[in-house]
């Protein structure tokens, strides 16, 4: 059994994106939502990291809700959060995210859309904190560092009585987040065979 390990928790800074990016990249290799919209298994990783630089620079990290999990100089788990009001992104970080939006899905770009576009339409409008993202390398993987980055946000959101919400495609986590007291609250149906989305709340404690 993969003993767990005790990482420093820190607030992200804007030298750590690209090693959040190949981390982040890696740990959602195959997850079938990014399979399903960059099938090619030989292109997906990298694209992937385009992805994740674009998502952690221009719309999660100047919220200041970014955390990492490192075990000596490496970053190995990373949490993009943003705080109530602000997961939505405006106009101008949109327009700038275009490019690398290109060249992070190419032909898969319409599709792509589709299911972010989907998935926006139903984010609920009560204030609360939203975990874009949460996702640790694979050969670190089962050694805490995820619950360390969740524990360290929901414990901020219990003391100051705001919700948290999610949204997973990967159906083995809707367990692994029941365990730190989010629920389901709805399961979306995408269709061209996109594997369904679950979306997860869960109330201060």
């Amino acid at each position: 059994m993969t003993q767990p390990i005790t990482p420093i928790v820190r607030p992200a800074m804007g030298h750590d994106v690209s090693s959040m990016a190949v981390a982040l990249a890696r740990a959602f290799y195959s997850d079938p939502l990014f399979v399903w919209m960059l099938p090619d298994a030989a292109t997906r990783k990298a694209r992937n990291a385009i992805l994740f630089d674009i998502l952690a620079r221009h719309a999660h990290l100047g919220h200041g809700g970014v955390e990492v999990a490192e075990c000596g100089t490496s970053i190995l788990s990373a949490a993009l959060w943003d705080p109530p009001g602000r997961w939505r992104l405006p106009l101008r970080a949109q327009l700038a995210q275009a490019p690398a939006f290109r060249r992070a899905f190419g032909t898969r770009l319409p599709a792509a859309l589709a299911v972010l576009t989907a998935v926006q339409w139903h984010h609920p409008a009560e204030p609360h904190w939203y975990l874009g993202v949460l996702g640790t390398e694979p050969a670190a993987q089962g050694q805490g560092l995820a619950g360390a980055l969740l524990r360290s946000r929901l414990d901020r959101c219990d003391t100051d009585g705001v919700p948290a919400y999610l949204e997973t495609s990967n159906e083995p986590n809707i367990a692994y987040y029941a365990k730190f007291g989010f629920r389901v609250t709805k399961e979306i149906s995408l269709p061209r065979s996109c594997p369904p989305i679950w979306l997860m709340w869960r109330d201060p404690q």
